[in-house]
């Protein structure tokens, strides 16, 4: 099985700290909804404090929803730092609860090792992948939007000059590079294509160096996929007025002057599936993943509707035939390849 290891926007850094952060529990009764359903318990470890990352609010908010439609209790706790996921890990088991889910590639080694010690307790982990018989692990395909996002790109660009500032040269990473340069061909194949790396998911200034050197050298879109540096990457297009994307939520939201687009990840319905899928009795081991077709990644305006207005620069008439892109996409007419085979 190959080895998924972390989105661009979960890996941000950990706090520093011991133990667990606060925690949160929903079920029906307390939320006003009717009398649970659902005798099962499943509780959320996310690896970092909720707060710090929207990635992980989406994930609390999906097991949250699913709570109170399928009458089941869950419970999220947040870990403090990366010793504390297997603390908290440890304390699921003991409070033995039915499913315990958690996220990324900071909880990997810790679940690897208390699922092997527990093989009668069944584990989720969300955006990577545990491979063991009593883990589900959760993973998407993350190409397919950026195949997107490369295509509105190159059909938006007025200077044919298209950059990327990228979080570290991993073979992970390729699946936002590769796939963005792959949509990007299918539509300018005149475009040039600039692609830096920080070196780290956590260094807005460099991001924004990187940004402001694109800019310097032509570029009138300029894609974030830096984990917390993308902060420097939207401060840089603001600035000098050139057009930018978020990643895996809607970021549009924060300056849709500026930052027109978002690759959009879908962990708060992934998170919900899960629990769905443990509560329906249709819940299986082993790896899953979400793609365009599933709706667990996207594209805003293609795939999914926004508050934010559409920018000119990218205009209807591209958000239209991206559209039919990614319907050629779900129908397999358009096959996008994984860059991480």
């Amino acid at each position: 099985m190959k080895k998924v290891i972390f989105s661009v926007l979960a890996a941000t850094v950990l706090l520093t700290g011991c133990g667990a952060a606060k925690t949160d529990t929903a079920s029906p009764a307390a939320s006003g909804a009717p009398a649970a359903k659902s005798d099962k318990k499943i509780i959320l470890i996310t690896p970092e404090k909720i707060g710090v990352n929207p990635f992980f609010t989406q994930m609390d908010e999906g097991v949250k929803k699913a709570s109170k439609e399928f009458g089941v209790t869950v419970k999220t706790v947040e870990s403090a730092d990366a010793s504390a996921i297997e603390q908290n890990l440890r304390a699921a088991v003991a409070d033995n609860y039915d499913l315990i889910i958690t996220s990324s590639f900071t909880a990997e080694d810790a679940l690897k090792k208390v699922a092997t010690e527990n093989p009668k307790k069944s584990f989720a982990i969300i955006d990577t992948v545990v491979d063991l018989p009593n883990v589900r692990s959760v993973v998407f395909r993350e190409h397919e939007a950026a195949y997107l996002l490369g295509a509105a790109a190159g059909l938006s660009t007025k200077k044919n000059i298209v950059g990327m500032v990228a979080a570290v040269d991993i073979p992970l990473i390729k699946k936002y590079t590769v796939g963005f340069q792959e949509g990007l061909k299918a539509t300018n194949p005149n475009a040039k294509f600039i692609v830096n790396y920080v070196g780290s998911f956590t260094d807005p200034a460099k991001a924004k160096e990187l940004a402001l050197t694109q800019f310097s050298q032509g570029a009138d879109f300029i894609a974030g996929a830096s984990a917390v540096g993308d902060l420097g990457v939207f401060e840089a297009a603001k600035e000098k007025g050139f057009y930018t994307s978020g990643q895996d939520i809607d970021r549009t939201l924060t300056d849709p002057q500026h930052i027109v687009l978002s690759q959009l990840k879908g962990t708060d319905a992934v998170a919900y599936q899960t629990v769905k899928d443990f509560v329906n009795g249709t819940f299986k081991f082993g790896a899953v993943d979400y793609g365009l077709k599933e709706d667990g990644v996207g594209l805003t305006f293609v795939t999914r509707e926004t508050t934010s207005a559409l920018s000119p620069f990218v205009g209807q008439d591209v958000v239209t035939k991206v559209k039919a892109i990614r319907d050629d996409i779900v129908s397999g007419k358009v096959k996008v390849e994984n860059p991480v085979k």
